[in-house]
């Protein structure tokens, strides 16, 4: 058995970009600990805050209702505060993640992938998938860390921008709503089309057993309902067929799309 490392930006990421590989994971007998960047301060702030209660105390206690749903066995903060969407007056906050060292960041990752002996992490692919700061940042501390500690299987959790395409277009043709603006191949926050292209892509992982752990984990986070509604909304089918395979791209490998798992 090994030591899975997700590495994320913000509360709620670790359910959408590696929920069904994180209980897959660990339903297989693995240790994994997600780590988190930020302390999302920037996400949506609920009406129902107790007296008190901060925004960020509200995420991180779903966030742990999130790592057990997924059978998480432990969650580490780098206290980073959330930079915000790219051009926000928040991405120049020097105590926000987009303004810290990138040595200091990925020393903070490097103490946390040392303590557990990964085996395994994650990041995200060069752009953060959609272009926002922080994603970008994750992907750029993350490598850097785990050269400092030698991890070699360094995965970049990210989107099949083909999978995307097709199931927007089956979606069209059986009629559902879908809004007409959303392209993928459009540019996301920095500019970039969704996720990376399927001739990209290395590993296709199969968490089709594990969408339940997955959904669970989503709703944790139920203070972020632009974040998660979209998906909780889903029928089930609509779901499964999105959701049931998450994409990576392994650091070194070459190219070529095909099922595999972060421990083979």
């Amino acid at each position: 058995m090994g030591t899975l490392v997700c590495f994320h930006a913000h509360p709620d990421d670790e359910s959408i970009s590696t929920g069904g590989t994180l209980a897959r994971a660990s339903a297989e007998g693995h240790r994994v600990v997600v780590v988190i960047a930020t302390n999302g301060e920037y996400g949506e702030v609920p009406e129902d805050l107790a007296d008190g209660e901060t925004l960020v105390d509200r995420r991180r206690a779903e966030t742990a209702r999130s790592a057990a749903a997924l059978g998480v066995h432990r969650v580490a903060w780098l206290g980073y505060k959330d930079s915000g969407m790219t051009g926000w007056d928040q991405n120049s906050d020097p105590e926000s993640f987009l303004q810290a060292p990138v040595e200091e960041a990925a020393t903070k990752l490097a103490d946390i992938l040392r303590e557990e002996h990964a085996d395994v992490l994650t990041v995200y692919d060069w752009h953060g998938n959609y272009g926002h700061p922080d994603h970008i940042k994750v992907n750029i501390v993350g490598h850097r860390a785990a050269e400092m500690v030698g991890v070699d299987r360094v995965f970049e959790a990210t989107m099949n921008r083909d999978h995307i395409i097709r199931m927007v277009e089956a979606a069209r043709e059986a009629g559902a709503l879908f809004g007409e603006d959303f392209d993928p191949n459009a540019g996301a926050d920095d500019g970039n089309p969704l996720g990376m292209l399927e001739s990209e892509l290395t590993h296709a992982v199969d968490v089709s057993a594990y969408l339940t752990a997955k959904r669970e984990s989503l709703r944790a986070h139920r203070s972020q309902i632009t974040d998660t509604s979209f998906f909780l909304e889903m029928p089930d089918e609509a779901f499964d067929q999105s959701f049931g395979t998450e994409w990576f791209i392994l650091k070194g490998a070459e190219p070529g799309l095909r099922p595999g798992w972060l421990f083979e």
